[in-house]
């Protein structure tokens, strides 16, 4: 079985495409293109990829819509911005929309792979020219909480781990591995600054996020 990434690359200029299939085919397994939003949709759900490839523009409401249709049904799918515009509006909807990492088309190609890769581990990768006001954009559309910073999917870990389930419990009810939990859970005790569960448990209840009557 191969260990290469899954991608699916969405682009509405084919030649974009193209480019992008000569950089990243030797180090990646491109299982499909698209080239609009609702073909994107239908695409990932059909061939669930370990991450997307997407631009900011794209017909039918940009890629700022591509991503909730999908982590709805499939929360494991990363998605990686790779567009030209530097816009904080076009940042902010794609953040917003839980975007995974948001890289500028001026980017070198040589780059691009490890961007990915970084990427799909929860790195977070932006460019430069949009890092300058990330923390502004950030503070704008996310509570003052830790927890509500975290992603959609780090917040139904701590959901269920502060409720007292297990990792094994945990991930079955989330529908991933073991393994995939663990990583979560190593990326949550980082941007939250604690060492154990029983620390974010006690954060959770701080910040009002579970109350003390929340079961199981």
């Amino acid at each position: 079985m191969s260990d290469r990434l899954r991608l699916i690359l969405v682009d509405d200029h084919d030649v974009v495409r193209a480019g992008m299939r000569a950089i990243l085919d030797p180090s990646f397994d491109i299982i499909g293109e698209a080239d609009n939003v609702d073909s994107a949709i239908e695409l990932i759900k059909e061939r669930l990829p370990d991450l997307v490839v997407l631009d900011v523009k794209l017909p039918g409401g940009g890629g700022a819509a591509v991503i909730p249709a999908v982590r709805r049904d499939f929360p494991d799918v990363r998605f990686m911005a790779l567009t030209v515009s530097t816009s904080k509006e076009d940042v902010a909807r794609l953040l917003d929309a839980g975007v995974d990492g948001y890289i500028t088309k001026t980017t070198l190609g040589a780059d691009l792979p490890d961007l990915i890769r970084q990427t799909y581990v929860g790195a977070r990768p932006v460019s430069p020219d949009v890092a300058a006001y990330l923390l502004d954009i950030d503070e704008g559309i996310t509570s003052e909480t830790p927890i509500s910073r975290l992603t959609p999917r780090e917040r139904e870990v701590v959901n269920l781990i502060a409720r007292g389930y297990t990792y094994r419990e945990s991930a079955e009810r989330l529908g991933i591995t073991v393994k995939t939990l663990e990583n979560h859970m190593a990326h949550i005790f980082d941007k939250l600054s604690v060492a154990s569960r029983h620390e974010l448990t006690a954060l959770a209840y701080e910040e009002g996020y579970l109350r003390p009557d929340d079961e199981r």
